[in-house]
């Protein structure tokens, strides 16, 4: 009886985490415009956005430029970012296309590889980024979404955590030259 008590408490408990699951990709196979991040992000494209921390609170406005090119299934994309108060910063992304849209990734403030699954007109990007703040370096999980609005406008809206804490969001439009 007891046995049979504890395995429905696991299986109501496991059943409760699945119902919480967040959206996946796959969910978006069959939204259109679909995205080609090859396509999309090959020339100038611009990107304005805010950082805002847990509370809403917006704590940070910035601007970015990126220099975007491919030569097959690998992708260069040069940021050039510019915040509210002054300073500046620039990341370079190093990005492949895997296949079965796929991709991987590398710049010089991400700690290890950054992967992606894109579908329909979706891509979800994770990684975690070493993120200066007052004068120390923190580890910073990165959970992307990003939304092909049109051919030409594409959403962001990442969640940052550490240790499983969310610390903020930020939520970025990009515009295509």
């Amino acid at each position: 009886m007891q046995r049979r008590l504890m395995l429905g408490a696991l299986g109501t408990s496991a059943l409760a985490l699945g119902g919480c699951a967040g959206p996946q990709v796959s969910d978006y196979r069959n939204e259109k415009p679909v995205l080609n991040l090859r396509q999309y992000f090959n020339g100038r494209v611009d990107a304005h956005g805010v950082f805002m921390d847990r509370g809403g609170q917006v704590v940070k406005r910035f601007s970015v430029v990126m220099d975007c090119q491919w030569q097959g299934a690998e992708g260069v994309l040069d940021e050039q970012f510019s915040y509210s108060d002054g300073s500046t910063q620039r990341r370079v992304w190093r990005i492949t296309e895997l296949g079965e849209g796929r991709y991987s990734g590398r710049a010089d403030d991400v700690i290890g590889e950054a992967v992606g699954q894109s579908a329909g007109n979706t891509l979800r990007w994770n990684y975690t980024l070493a993120l200066p703040v007052d004068g120390s370096i923190y580890h910073v999980q990165f959970d992307d979404w990003m939304i092909l609005m049109n051919d030409q406008v594409m959403l962001n809206r990442a969640t940052m955590s550490k240790l499983g804490v969310r610390l903020g969001e930020v939520i970025l439009s990009f515009q295509k030259r």
